[in-house]
């Protein structure tokens, strides 16, 4: 079966993402990228296509517009199937507009965009044009975060009354965006990254995880968010109290000058009758404990798994599985999901268990409300239901 052709937007020179977005659509051989526009700046971005990724000087193009512009007019049998969106959050929107104004699939980075306005028009636009849209929340892509959504989903814990989501981070514990760190430089920058930045770079991870793995909407939250760092345009710290709209309570942080933490994404949620605890830093583990029985270990490829889990797991027992294979997973099911509709065909339910523009929306619906709670001293705001 030939293979999917993707455009990457991003991923250039001293860029982490893109590389992460390529290296994870080729894992199950299904996907190929095919074009790309790397960077803002012409020649890098025809530089970094032939240099760092192996394309050949005509599909290295200057631009994202030139891109979609000149892959539009190939034929069929020859222009690549959809973009993969992997740049700064103030250039989501353009470039998904386009993509789908001219009839090609997306998977973007998130936050879905800049702001709300953008991601409710981005909704009405994908809604319009038919075509599949895909965000990459990656950790939703990990096995065992599946499992714990079927524990959750199938009653096992009760009705869940309590949650705990945290992602701490240190490595903008120093100003080192004033350093030239590229990554850093755009991701504390309002013009480039938003309204918030810890909050809407891995604060937005924890709220689509518990929101994914407990199937409950966050109803309402309260927010103190600060910036530590002297100087800093953004966030860099926050805490955040929660009710879920099933009447549950929570407590969300997010922090990325935690000194020396590095990706301690952590989930913690606990029913009438038990409770799990999954960890990014040990992702083959889930532990669930019980009211009234002794606490389970839950492994990566262990027995007894769910179906989800099972279809995730991609190594025996015992063999580390992690960041690239989770995201991975989120592109098998886009694939799967996209040949389907090329096909003309319906998709396996199974192949649609990736995040869309609709969690890409209440991503940017999260965001706007902790960023207004936090200015208006921590009251408490409602979120769309």
């Amino acid at each position: 079966m030939a293979k999917l052709r993707m455009g990457l937007v991003g991923g250039g020179e001293g860029a982490f993402i893109g590389a992460v977005h390529r290296m994870a659509a080729e894992l199950d051989g299904q996907i190929e990228l095919a074009c790309g526009a790397f960077s803002s700046d012409p020649e890098g971005s025809r530089r970094a296509g032939v240099e760092i990724y192996g394309i050949p000087q005509a599909r290295s193009y200057g631009s994202y517009q030139e891109m979609i512009d000149v892959e539009k007019a190939l034929p069929e049998d020859r222009r690549m199937h959809f973009v993969v969106i992997a740049v700064p959050n103030h250039v989501h929107y353009p470039v998904a507009k386009m993509a789908l104004e001219n009839g090609f699939h997306v998977m973007s980075d998130k936050p879905v965009t800049f702001d709300l306005t953008e991601a409710r028009a981005l909704a009405k636009l994908t809604e319009e044009s038919g075509l599949l849209f895909g965000l990459t929340h990656n950790y939703t892509g990990y096995p065992m975060i599946k499992e714990a959504r079927r524990l959750i989903a199938e009653g096992a814990l009760g009705s869940v009354r309590r949650v705990v989501a945290e992602y701490l981070q240190g490595w903008l514990a120093r100003r080192i965006e004033g350093e030239g760190q590229k990554q850093a430089g755009w991701r504390t920058d309002p013009t480039k990254a938003g309204a918030a930045g810890c909050m809407g770079d891995i604060g937005t991870h924890a709220e689509n995880l518990l929101e994914y793995v407990t199937g409950r909407k966050i109803a309402s939250l309260c927010a103190d968010l600060t910036t530590f760092v002297g100087g800093r345009g953004l966030d860099d710290d926050g805490n955040v109290l929660l009710r879920l709209d099933n009447g549950a309570k929570g407590v969300l942080f997010a922090s990325q000058i935690s000194a020396g933490e590095e990706n301690a994404l952590k989930l913690r949620v606990y029913g009438e009758r038990g409770g799990l605890e999954w960890s990014q830093m040990e992702p083959n583990t889930l532990i669930v404990r019980w009211l009234d029985a002794p606490a389970e270990i839950r492994r990566t490829g262990g027995p007894e798994m769910g179906e989800a889990a099972e279809r995730g797991t991609r190594l025996p027992a015992g063999h580390p599985e992690g960041f690239l294979e989770a995201f991975a997973n989120l592109y098998g099911n886009y694939a799967r999901a996209l040949r389907a509709h090329l096909d003309e065909r319906s998709p396996d339910p199974g192949d649609l268990d990736f995040p869309t523009i609709t969690e890409g929306v209440r991503g940017m619906e999260f965001i706007d409300a902790v960023v207004e709670s936090s200015r208006r001293n921590s009251v408490w705001i409602d979120l769309p239901q």
